[in-house]
């Protein structure tokens, strides 16, 4: 109780805790309690954390979803104007797709694909095509486009210098999918132009190392990119295999707000989770509505966990280990680029196309081997103009088990050694379940390991 003249101490995540302690509530801070809290401005890692005033009666703060009020606009798309899904429909589609047989026909690479079905489910917005050469540039150069448009790496479409001699300017092409040839669009080609790719290479990986994944893309494309408007026809077949986990922006947001929710983070994933990652994806919903755990669906470099197996694991752990409606699980459909710091910012600019808040930031993000610092993709975001995103990073140091602390922690919150801390690095952990070894318990939930497990054993079979 305060007592006449005494002042009511701001509530920041501490005294959160003590107050729902004193409610009765055996869920910790985790799940309603994150709810339980009503308006404050306690900051948390940058982010903004609500006072709690009063608690809701334990049935319903913590057995049932809590009802809420009517909230505000999630936050707007890339650009600041609606989504612009490129995705013909219906009659427009059907017309479209007997138009394409006619058509001269260009097989285009996964990458391609994965940007083209990005293009057209409304996740790169407000791009309406394929890069040309004046934002080509600006991309690689000032992280623009030529209007102006914050983008951090070229969205581009290339071929091989015969086809692109065949193909006039002002012409339209059937773009083939390079898994089954069947036609996923068509563009109208108003631009054919030469680049320098070791240049894209350097601004955009900061090296020109034939061994970096994304540099070895980009040197073996076609050597002529074409640009011009899209009209998308395809999914690829993304829904037909990942069924509900592949969300488009538009349906993303349907779901935030039919649970509620305005402030999402963005857990952005290529691996499975394991407790470093459950770590990080709890400190976001402990301090927002909910976390969108968003798998990359297309490519990666070899040796990586298949998507379908990745995503299985992950529903698994959400199931077991996360309060109910506090995560959506979605997936996406590009391959991996490996540029860090740049994806990372792409990471961004489509996470907000999808209705997220935040974007969560670990150890190095998109990161590939050496080539890049551990926090080179936090530092980057303080690097940019401030209205060049809405979305906000939360930056999130190293994480780890701490046997002393006696459960996970990060670097700014335990203050013991690394004699106390376990790290498994990805390369130790694939060794360990090639070999069928010990992996502690502390580093990743039991469910998890059994399904990479069961993974490992069947390719150890087939080979």
């Amino acid at each position: 109780m305060h007592g006449p003249g005494r002042p009511r101490r701001p509530v920041g995540f501490e005294g959160f805790q003590q107050r729902c302690l004193r409610s009765s509530c055996t869920h910790g801070l985790i799940g309603h309690c994150r709810r339980a809290a009503a308006r404050s401005g306690a900051l948390i890692g940058g982010s903004t954390i609500p006072n709690c005033t009063r608690h809701r009666a334990r049935e319903n703060a913590c057995e049932s979803p809590p009802r809420r009020p009517a909230l505000p606009d999630l936050i707007p798309p890339h650009g600041g104007v609606p989504l612009r899904p490129l995705m013909l429909t219906d009659t427009a589609q059907l017309a479209e797709r007997a138009r394409a047989q006619q058509l001269r026909r260009v097989c285009i690479s996964s990458r391609e694909k994965g940007d083209l079905i990005m293009l057209g489910i409304g996740g790169f917005s407000p791009l309406d095509g394929f890069m040309g050469q004046a934002d080509w540039q600006a991309v690689c150069d000032h992280m623009h486009t030529a209007q102006g448009l914050f983008w951090p790496i070229p969205i581009t479409l290339s071929t091989d210098a015969a086809t692109a001699d065949s193909i006039e300017t002002g012409s339209d092409v059937a773009l083939i999918d390079p898994d089954d040839e069947s036609v996923l669009a068509t563009l109208h080609v108003s631009e054919k132009y030469r680049i320098d790719k070791a240049h894209e290479c350097q601004q955009v990986f900061k090296t020109t190392d034939a061994e970096h994944p994304g540099v070895r893309m980009v040197m073996e494309q076609g050597d002529v990119n074409l640009a011009g408007a899209l009209r998308v026809l395809s999914d690829g077949g993304f829904k037909a295999r990942y069924r509900a986990l592949f969300m488009t922006p538009a349906e993303t947001r349907a779901e935030f707000q039919r649970l509620g929710w305005q402030r999402v983070a963005a857990f952005q994933t290529r691996n499975p989770m394991h407790r470093s990652h459950e770590y990080l994806a709890k400190v976001a919903i402990e301090i927002c509505d909910g976390v969108l755990v968003h798998s990359l669906l297309g490519n990666l470099k070899p040796g990586d966990i298949p998507a379908d197996v990745r995503t299985r694991a992950i529903g698994e752990l959400i199931q077991k280990y996360f309060a109910p409606h506090t995560v959506v699980q979605a997936g996406y459909p590009l391959d991996m680029r490996y540029a860090g710091p740049r994806e990372a910012l792409l990471h961004a600019v489509f996470r907000q196309n999808y209705g997220c808040a935040y974007q969560i930031l670990g150890r190095d993000h998109a990161g590939v081997g050496s080539y890049y610092g551990p926090f080179d993709a936090h530092r980057i975001f303080d690097e940019i103009a401030p209205d060049a995103l809405q979305i906000q990073p939360m930056k999130i140091d190293w994480t780890f088990w701490c046997f002393r602390c006696g459960g996970m922690a990060s670097a700014r919150t335990c203050p013991h050694e690394a004699a106390d801390r376990l790290q498994v690095s990805g390369t130790q952990l694939r060794k360990s379940l090639e070999q069928n070894g010990a992996v502690p318990p502390e580093f990743s939930r039991p469910e998890v390991l059994q399904i990479l497990r069961e993974h490992y054993a069947s390719t150890a079979a087939k080979s």
